[in-house]
C-alpha cells in the first residue's frame, strides 16, 4: 500500500498497459526506460510490417528481451495487429500459446503505422466471435477516420458508430478502450456492462489542447488521439483518480526521432517512458488522490487482464528535478514530453 509519508510514495510494482517500443536500434534505445519503471507492458504491434501472427509476435518478444539492459526484470506482453484478413484460427493459436495477451484493432489510417488496420468491423466478425468465446481482450484505438468528422470529435463519434454496435453484437467481448481522451469516453466506460476497461495516459491527465499551441506550435505535445478541451482533461482526471477499477495506467509512450516530430508533417506520439510514473504522480497529486495511485498503476490492470499482481515495490520521492531537453536516439535525439520543465516527483527505486 502507498506509504503515509507525504514526501514519499511506495507502490506495488506497476505495469504499463499500452506501450510502443518500435524495433531494432530504436527499440534498444528506449526499452530500458520502460523496464526501469514497470514490471510488464502490453506492447503495441504496429511495426512495419505489423505483427499479425503468433510467429511474428514470438519473434518480436525475443528481440525485446535481447535488447533489455543487463539485469532488467521486465516482461513484454504481446499483442496481434488485427487486419481484415486475420483468421479465427490464428487468434485461437495465439491465445492458446499463452504468449499473446490481446488483439489490437486500429481503424485503418487512424494513427502511426495503422494503414493495414480494419476497414470495417463487420469484416472481422468471425475473429471477434472467437475472441469472445476465448475471453481474449480486444484493444481498441477508438477514433473514426471519416474525413468529414472533426479530429476533436472522432473519439465521441467512434462510441456511437463502433463501440455501441460492437458491444451489442458481442456482449461478452472483453474490450479495452485505449488512451481515452474525452468526457464521453470516460462516461461510456464507467457505465458500460461488465468487460469494458480503459487506459489513460499521463499527458491526457496533465494537459489540454492549449499545450500544443502555447508559445507556438509544439509538436512534442502532438499525439493521437489529440489532446482535448479542459473539460475532457478534468473528466479523465476524475475517472483515473476515482478508484474505479475499469480505469488503469497505459502510457502510450511513443518514441519518434526529433527530426520526425519537428517536421512539416510531424509524427503523432508523446515520449513519456523515462518519467511516466513521475508524471502520473503529479496528476494524482493535483487531484489530491496520491493514495489511489497504486490502484490505478498496480492493481486495476492485472485484475482486468486476469494476471497476478506484481511482487516487489517501487518508491517515488518528492524531489524537484529537470526533465532532460533530449535523450539519445539512433542517428538523432528524442525529446521527452515536457522537456526542460521541472517535475516534483522522482522514482528512486
Amino acid at each position: 500500500m502507498p506509504t503515509s509519508n507525504p514526501d514519499q510514495i511506495t507502490l506495488l510494482r506497476p505495469d504499463d498497459w499500452h506501450l510502443h517500443l518500435r524495433d531494432a536500434q530504436a527499440m534498444a534505445a528506449v526499452v530500458g526506460a520502460s523496464a526501469a519503471q514497470f514490471a510488464r507492458a502490453i506492447v503495441m504491434p504496429n511495426l512495419r510490417p505489423p505483427v499479425t501472427t503468433l510467429a511474428q509476435a514470438l519473434a518480436y518478444r525475443e528481440r525485446i528481451l535481447a535488447a533489455l539492459p543487463e539485469g532488467s526484470d521486465f516482461t513484454p506482453l504481446m499483442t496481434l495487429y488485427l487486419t481484415d484478413n486475420t483468421t479465427a484460427a490464428e487468434i485461437r493459436a495465439a491465445w492458446e500459446s499463452g504468449m499473446v495477451q490481446a488483439v489490437k484493432l486500429y481503424p485503418a489510417g487512424a494513427t502511426t503505422n495503422s494503414d493495414a488496420g480494419v476497414t470495417d468491423p463487420r469484416k472481422v466478425a468471425a475473429v471477434l466471435e472467437t475472441m469472445q468465446a476465448l475471453g481474449m481482450p480486444l484493444l481498441v484505438h477508438g477514433e473514426v477516420t471519416d474525413p468529414e468528422v472533426d479530429v476533436f470529435d472522432r473519439e465521441q463519434v467512434f462510441i456511437d458508430r463502433v463501440m455501441i454496435p460492437m458491444r451489442r453484437d458481442f456482449p461478452g467481448l472483453r474490450i479495452v478502450f485505449e488512451h481515452i481522451t474525452t468526457e464521453e469516453a470516460a462516461q461510456y466506460v464507467r457505465d458500460a456492462h461488465e468487460g469494458v476497461g480503459a487506459t489513460i495516459t499521463a499527458h491526457h491527465l496533465l494537459y489540454n489542447r492549449n499545450a500544443i499551441f502555447t508559445g507556438g506550435l509544439r509538436p512534442h505535445w502532438y499525439c493521437l488521439p489529440v489532446l482535448k478541451r479542459e473539460r475532457h482533461r478534468s473528466a479523465l482526471l476524475q475517472a483515473a483518480t476515482g478508484g474505479n477499477p475499469r480505469f488503469f495506467l497505459g502510457t502510450d509512450s511513443a518514441p519518434h526521432a526529433r527530426r520526425l516530430k519537428e517536421h512539416a508533417a510531424g509524427c503523432a506520439g508523446c515520449y513519456t517512458a523515462p518519467h511516466a510514473l513521475e508524471l502520473y504522480a503529479a496528476a494524482f497529486e493535483m487531484a489530491g488522490a496520491l493514495d489511489r495511485l497504486e490502484g490505478f498503476a498496480s492493481l486495476h490492470g492485472p485484475a482486468f487482464y486476469r494476471l497476478p499482481v506484481n511482487r516487489g515495490t517501487v518508491t517515488l520521492r518528492r524531489e524537484a528535478w529537470r526533465i532532460p531537453d533530449a535523450l539519445p536516439f539512433p542517428g538523432d535525439a528524442i525529446v521527452p514530453l515536457a522537456a526542460g520543465e521541472t517535475i516534483a516527483w522522482r522514482l528512486i527505486g
